[in-house]
Parts: structure tokens; sequence; C-alpha cells
């Protein structure tokens, strides 16, 4: 009934299993990849026909299902909601970054692959199984896809480098990396370096490029066993006459654009160029302007890599290796608890940083348990920063990728939560575009970090890293212009500190790089790093000594644990009031750590003595003030500390003989009162007389 193969292969501790010819057979491609007990079902299908697109219509897709991991989604329906979470997302981008460069050039038919997490072992991750298993299914269907990829995490625990860490390592080691590679490059990189040297970086990336090299011969193996006859690709028929009207009906133009540093003013000048060559075109050589227009898009790609290359001029004039002006301004927003504006040539960030309490966390579930996340860091990215009209949608998958970059190279020099406990949230509103955005982005929050008083270990900054190559011609630019990253092969964003690189992300679109070209990619950007930082300490050189006035203040102390049931009250009465009272956010933990987040000093101290009146045990001896809140006929009840009453005898409430109690006190009186014995019930024993007799002497 069925032919299923099935190939094992050890990589690092573990094996991982690729099965295909079992289920899902109606999809062009599909393998099932199995390690541990994590099981991801990967397919891939594709329309038969062609469209007549200038782009690959590939649609990558990644879901996790929660009976995975033996849970019930939480969710108010109790099952996967339709937009996928954060994790899903960047596990998409995992799989598309380094499968759609590779590709053949005039393949357009509309092209799915669907990664499903079937079951997931805690100690694997599912999304390398789903990366491997993206590849292992387009080679094995009928689309054209023919060079395997294959991908690996990387972990650095004792002084070595692990292949695919489990849970408990990951927790050790002092690196994370996604790195996907062919047999001869790498193709995508990915993750945290924990001030890791560029050395040791490069080292890093190709040891997991080593190590996946028997994944890929698993992948060739499984497509001669079980592998379909690929469909042709036609290459695109070039219409020769068309390609030189518009070119020489461009030239000149063309010459102008590639002058004009001016991002806009550049882009101005290309659209009338279009106008100017589209009136010049002979009618009959197309049949539809866009084939005017992209013939002249891959001209100005032709004379911008040319002048790169061979004359050595960037769009806006710089060297290969300088960094474009910068300016920095810390403290931009009034009320804001930190906030930096960093603008980098035609590239504008606004960073706020807000400060909370542990309430304020970051709730994800997801396949490994429940994760609270004290670091959040929000990318938005507005269709006026690059002068379009677009509706608001909300976050785009860029969007949370190019935020998740960021906070992967902040994350390494936050301070520890029992140093610094607060809850950080950072956004990043990108007001102006023109290349490194995410960078800019990690510029800011350092900036913004230090100006909230967040005490970081280092200033932390990035560079976006592109590179043109030509036959064995190879330049790399430092700091690219949108227009180099999208003329360009390569977009390798680096962030780091002085001491060393804390996170990566390379993209390419062209088969690879070898480690000669990223070598070089590396030890540019550690220059470029240190400029940038040397220009941010102009600004703010250090964190503030104190947060600031506008953020919430935090407070911890100490009570018995015994007494922590005061502090709660019964059914949680007395913590609300004193959360309303003092608007202020009271944590309590079992071991009687109070931690208090209040909106100023005042209201912190003022609560503090609230909670120390509360928890505070009478001693015998001491006068207290109280009220008396109830009259009996033998004596009168005096709450003398919150939620504390003791009893004043008549025969105690003064010299003289009383004959009524309500001669002497009423309730609601505020009365001087002495404790004169505590019993081994806790009942306390109060004299009026005892503390009268103290006063007068």
């Amino acid at each position: 009934m069925f032919n299923e193969k099935s190939i094992e292969v050890d990589i690092g501790s573990r094996s991982i299993v690729f099965k295909t010819g079992k289920i899902a057979k109606q999809a062009s491609g599909s393998v099932m990849v199995t390690s541990g007990d994590t099981m991801v079902l990967v397919t891939a299908v594709a329309e038969k026909e062609s469209k007549k697109l200038g782009f690959l219509p590939l649609t990558i897709e990644y879901q996790e299902r929660m009976y995975a991991a033996g849970r019930i989604p939480g969710s108010y329906f109790r099952r996967e909601i339709g937009r996928p979470s954060e994790k899903e997302i960047l596990t998409c981008r995992l799989i598309d970054r380094p499968l759609r460069p590779l590709f053949p050039e005039g393949y357009s038919s509309e092209t799915q692959v669907i990664a499903t997490v079937f079951s997931a072992d805690q100690n694997v991750d599912p999304d390398i199984l789903a990366v491997n298993g993206a590849s292992a299914a387009l080679l094995l269907s009928d689309i054209p896809f023919t060079v395997p990829v294959a991908a690996a995490r990387v972990g650095y625990i004792d002084g070595r480098f692990v292949v695919n860490p489990d849970k408990a390592q990951l927790a050790k080691t002092s690196i994370n990396l996604v790195v996907a590679g062919t047999r001869n490059d790498v193709v995508m990189v990915e993750g945290k370096a924990g001030e890791m040297s560029e050395d040791m970086v490069l080292e890093a990336i190709f040891f997991a490029h080593e190590a996946i090299q028997p994944l890929i011969e698993v992948q060739l193996e499984l497509q001669r066993q079980a592998g379909r006859e690929k469909r042709p690709v036609l290459p695109p028929q070039e219409n020769v006459p068309l390609r030189q009207q518009v070119e020489a009906a461009a030239a000149a133009g063309m010459d102008e654009v590639v002058l004009i540093a001016d991002k806009m003013a550049r882009a101005d000048r290309y659209n009338r160029l279009k106008e100017e060559v589209l009136a010049q075109i002979d009618p009959d050589l197309y049949t539809d302007p866009s084939e005017v227009t992209s013939l002249l898009s891959a001209y100005q790609k032709q004379v911008m890599r040319d002048r790169i290359v061979r004359k050595g001029l960037r769009l806006d004039g710089r060297s290969f290796e300088d960094v474009r002006p910068i300016h920095c301004e810390v403290g931009a927003l009034p009320r804001a608890h930190g906030s930096a504006l960093f603008t980098r040539g035609e590239t504008q960030a606004l960073v706020i940083g807000t400060l909370g309490s542990e309430r304020d966390e970051q709730h994800l579930e997801g396949l490994g348990g429940d994760v609270y996340r004290r670091f959040m860091l929000h990318y938005n990215f507005p269709p006026f920063c690059v002068g379009e009209v677009r509706f608001l949608r909300g976050p785009s998958r860029r969007d949370i990728g190019h935020g998740t970059l960021a906070r992967r190279g902040v994350e390494a020099v936050l301070p520890a939560a029992d140093t610094f406990p607060y809850t950080i949230r950072i956004v990043s509103e990108v007001l102006e575009s023109n290349g490194s955005s995410s960078m800019a982005t990690v510029c800011g929050t350092s900036l913004a970090l230090m100006d909230a008083g967040v005490p970081v270990k280092a200033p932390v900054s990035g560079v976006a890293m592109g590179l043109i190559k030509e036959g064995d011609q190879v330049v790399v630019l430092t700091d690219i212009l949108g227009d180099e990253d999208h003329l360009g092969d390569m977009d390798f964003k680096v962030v780091g500190t002085r001491k060393g690189i804390t996170g990566l992300q390379m993209d390419i679109k062209i088969d690879g790089v070898d480690r000669e070209i990223m070598g070089r990619a590396l030890a540019q950007a550690k220059s470029g790093l240190v400029h940038i930082l040397d220009t941010m300490e102009e600004a703010l050189s250090s964190p503030r000594a104190v947060v600031s006035e506008h953020a919430p203040k935090y407070v911890t102390m100490k009570i018995h644990p015994d007494k922590i049931r005061d502090i709660i009250g019964p059914g949680g009465k007395i913590i609300r009031e004193m959360t309303t009272e003092f608007e202020s956010k009271i944590d309590v933990d079992d071991d009687g750590t109070i931690k208090i987040f209040s909106a100023n000093a005042e209201t912190a101290d003022a609560l503090v003595k609230r909670i120390e009146q509360i928890t505070a045990v009478p001693e015998v001896g001491r006068i207290y003030e109280g009220e008396v809140r109830t009259i009996k006929d033998f004596g009168a009840f005096v709450q003398i500390l919150p939620g504390t009453d003791g009893m004043v005898h008549i025969s105690e409430l003064t010299n003289e003989r009383v004959k009524n109690v309500t001669d002497v006190v009423k309730e609601g009186d505020i009365i001087r009162v002495k404790v004169i014995d505590v019993d081994n019930r806790g009942r306390i024993r109060l004299s009026r007389k005892a503390a009268l007799a103290e006063g007068e002497q």
C-alpha cells in the first residue's frame, strides 16, 4: 500500500530521520522529518501554470499545533488562532531566506511550502527540522529546485562548539546561531553571539557548515530513491532589440541618476527617465510597458554595479568602508522613561524605552511551554518613512524579524533581573528609511536604554554590510543604502560592542558566500561598529545614574512569611485596597519578599510604611496611638496597628474608678495606650492609664 523510503543520519549527538512516500502523497513533494520525539511534516506544492511576474511567488508557512506537546491552546476559542505566533513567523523566515535565492531564473509558478509540527520533544526545536524538511520536500517534488540546503544550530559550551544543542545546553551556551548552507557555501546566518570575537564567530559558522554536509547527502540520496522528474523551466527569452533600444535611450539619463546621492531626488529622476524612455521606444517591440520598465531596472542595476566594482564609486560618493554621517540625540521625548533619535544618512529611528514591573512581562505560549519575556523590542515601519501610501495592518513578518534581530543583539548587555528587576519595553519608530533601519534601531535602543538609566554592560551598535560580486571581483560595502541592498548580492547585519559581536543576520541573493568573503565582511563590520560607537558616545557614553523621574520606582522589602496573609487579606482585600490607594503594583513572593512599583518615591515610601505597620508585631512596653473600634461593658478594643486590635480593660482606662466605659472613651476616639501583655494565643492587653502615667513623667 505504501512505498515508504526512510534515511537516517547522525548530526551531533542526535539522529535525524527523513521519511517519504507514506503520508501527504498528493503534494508535489512531502517528507516527515523526525529527531527524538519531534516530528515535522513538510510539503511542497506548485501550480502547473507559470505566471508572468517579476518575482518568485513563493509562500512559506510554518505551523505549530499545541497537541504536539500535549497541550490545549489557551486562547478563548481553544484552538490555534489564525494569526501566526512570533515563533512561527521567525521560523517561516528561517525557511524562506536560504531557499528563495536557489530557485532557477525564469521559474514563476505559484509555490507553497508548509511545515507542520505534529509532535514536539522539549529537547529538539522543530525549526531546524523544518528548514531541512523544506529543502528535502522541494528536491523530492517536480518543482525545479535542484540545490539542496541544510541547516543546523550551533552553540558554544565549555570551550567547544556544539551542533543542535538541546534545551538544557542552550541554557548554558554563550552563542545561538542558525546556519544554512549548500555543499560549498553558506547561504544564511541568524542568531546571537554573546560578545564573541569575529574570528570565533567565523569558526562557529563554518563549524556548522561542515556539520550540515551529511544532511545534504541524505537529501540527495532520498531524491535518488523517491524523487520525481523535474518540470522544465524555460529561461527568460531576451528581447535583444528592445534591450538595445532601452539602453540607448536611457544611457545619458542613467548617468545622471547614479550621480544623485539623495534617495528621493534619485527616485524622482529615475521615474522621469522611465517616461522619457517609454516615449522613445518603438511600440512594435513590446506588448506591455512592464517589459520596458523591467529592462530599464536591469540596466540601472548593471550601471550601478559596474560603477561600484569598476570605478570604486558608491551612489552617495562614499568609499567602500565609510559610514554615513550620524546624528544622535537623547532625551528626545520629555515624558518617556528613555528616548533617543538616531539618524544615519537618510535613515532615522526614534526609539523609546519604557520601564514596568514584573506584571508587565510578555507571556508567550508555545510548544516549549510558557515563556515570560522581561525585555521586549517592537519595530514599526510606517509607510511614510519611505514616502509611500499603504494600509496599516499591524506588524508585518519583516517588522517581527527586524525587531527580533535588534532584541537579540541588545540582550547580551542587559543587567540581570535580580539587580535590575524592571520589565523593559523598547519601541522603534522608523521615521525615514534608506537602508539599515534595523541597525539604526539597535543604535537607538542602546542610547534609549542608557537614557532611561538601565545599567547596560556596554553600548551596542549595528551596521549592515553589502556585497557586489562580478566574476572574480568582490566588493564589500559598509553601511549599505537601500538601493545597494536591492541591487547587491548580500545583506549582512552585524551587531556588537567594542568587545565582540552580539548578533548577526545574513541573507544573500547569489548561490552563497565562502569563508574568505565572510571573513572580510566581519572584519570590515568591526571597524564600522567601533566608528558608530565613538559617535554615539559623544551623545551619551554611559547609563544615567538613576532611572528617569517618570519611571516607576522600585522598592523591595522583606517580611516574615507568616505575615503574607496579613498583606493579602481575606480574598485579596488588603492588597487590592493598597494597590488602589497608592496607585502602585505590589508583588509578594512566597519567601516574604515584597516588590513595590510606584509612580514616585514619596508614594513608595508611604506604601512601605503602611506595609510595615500591617506586618509589625506589637511590643510589650511600647506605647501606640490607636483608634477605639469597639466598646464593651468590660472595656474597649483599640486598633494599634492595621489589622491588629488589643483590649483596654475598664480598670486600665484611668486611675479613677470607672462606672461606664463610655464615660472615658467612645468609638472613633484616638487614644494612647501601652502594651502590657501578649499571651500565648496572641491576645494583646493594653493600658490607657499606664500610657497616661508615662506621659506625665
